[in-house]
């Protein structure tokens, strides 16, 4: 399908959202760090967690005071291979790109370091932290919880986040082996999305109190902060199309980001208390780095897995397939796409920029898309 939206210039959209952040009180180096996170989600194609989410989702938790803009890290547990860190609420963001870059040393000493953060908030794509894991040559493994909206197996409260189970690994490719997903079958940022849009959500992906199925967008978003849908496992509803796999990885997800830093969980996380009102979030993610070089090497791994993704690729295809992609891919063409064209940007984010510009005073920014 042809573009319609606007491009924006990533430089443009960069600068504009540092300013924004550092005027909701966010520091400058740290509101660089939120940025690219949510920019790199933009450039993969992955637009459920990029611009769209910047207002929404950021914003307006620092102004409900439900994510503190400024990030105090605290190092509760500190061993040669792994981490434990309390974010205090602040930028998710700020203090998983801490984390990382503490367990990529460790693993350059010692071959594999883990680390967990908890009281933390939203983190953005859980690949940008493995992908940091992976341009020093090594294996990223990440995870979180979040806010419940994943009903289990034969279940139709929301009791589990989409919880991501993200790897990527280097290959001797142009891009790496890098799978990013949720472990529900949609995620709650991708309704949001088709919200904006005004598009329906696809049949089957989400389940109301009565064991029906809702599509109509907002309205799952509206009943989904009540408490009245939930959505569905990979797999979908039941065991015949495997659903409880899909719900197994969830409640992996949901122990790796909680019991290792003995953090909240399911419930606990909904970001509201026991009346109702706003409430921190609590979140917990999980880091794994592997390093290569301590097992066959990093060339005999990187050679290994792209010969993997080649075989892949290259497999007979089904009748009328153009052709057999590996995770990541797809998000490395998106890139090629879009690194000079710059930002898609639909009418709701349009106007999201132009009022906070105005808001904010921002006057020095001019945007292509302003008539």
């Amino acid at each position: 399908m042809e573009e319609t939206r606007p491009f924006v210039s990533w430089d443009l959209v960069h600068d504009f959202m540092v300013d924004v952040f550092v005027k909701y009180g966010v520091p400058k180096e740290d509101a660089r760090i939120c940025t690219d996170v949510l920019l790199e989600s933009d450039r993969r194609g992955i637009e459920s967690h990029g611009c769209n989410r910047f207002k929404p989702i950021y914003l307006d938790r620092i102004k409900n005071g439900t994510l503190l803009p400024k990030t105090e890290i605290e190092i509760v547990k500190d061993t040669p291979c792994t981490v434990v860190m309390d974010a205090h609420n602040g930028m998710g963001m700020v203090a998983s790109h801490k984390m990382m870059e503490m367990l990529i040393e460790k693993a350059s000493k010692y071959g594999m370091a883990g680390g967990t953060i908890f009281n933390s908030t939203h983190y953005g794509i859980a690949g940008y932290w493995t992908t940091m894991a992976e341009k020093a040559g090594m294996i990223g493994i990440s995870g979180t919880n979040a806010r419940p909206s994943v009903a289990p197996t034969f279940g139709v409260e929301p009791m589990m986040g989409t919880n991501p189970l993200t790897f990527t690994m280097p290959t001797d490719e142009e891009f790496p082996f890098n799978f990013d997903c949720a472990t529900s079958i949609i995620q709650n940022g991708k309704i949001e999305f088709y919200a904006r849009q005004g598009k329906d959500t696809p049949a089957g992906l989400v389940v109301a109190k009565d064991g029906g199925t809702m599509t109509e967008s907002a309205t799952i978003l509206k009943e989904m902060r009540a408490g009245n849908v939930a959505l569905l496992p990979l797999g979908g509803l039941g065991e015949e199309t495997g659903g409880y796999k899909g719900y197994g990885f969830t409640t992996i997800v949901e122990i790796l980001s909680a019991a290792l830093a003995g953090g909240p969980f399911m419930k606990a996380l909904s970001g509201k208390d026991e009346n109702g009102n706003n409430a921190m979030y609590h979140l917990g993610h999980f880091f794994f780095v592997i390093n290569p070089a301590f097992f066959m090497g990093v060339d005999t791994f990187k050679k290994t897995a792209g010969d993997i993704c080649r075989g892949l690729r290259n497999s007979t295809k089904a009748p009328g397939q153009e052709r057999i992609y590996t995770a990541g891919e797809k998000e490395y063409m998106a890139w090629l796409d879009r690194k000079d064209k710059g930002v898609p940007v639909g009418e709701s984010i349009q106007k999201e920029f132009i009022q906070l510009r105005d808001e904010l005073g921002l006057t020095q920014y001019k945007f292509p898309f302003e008539k």
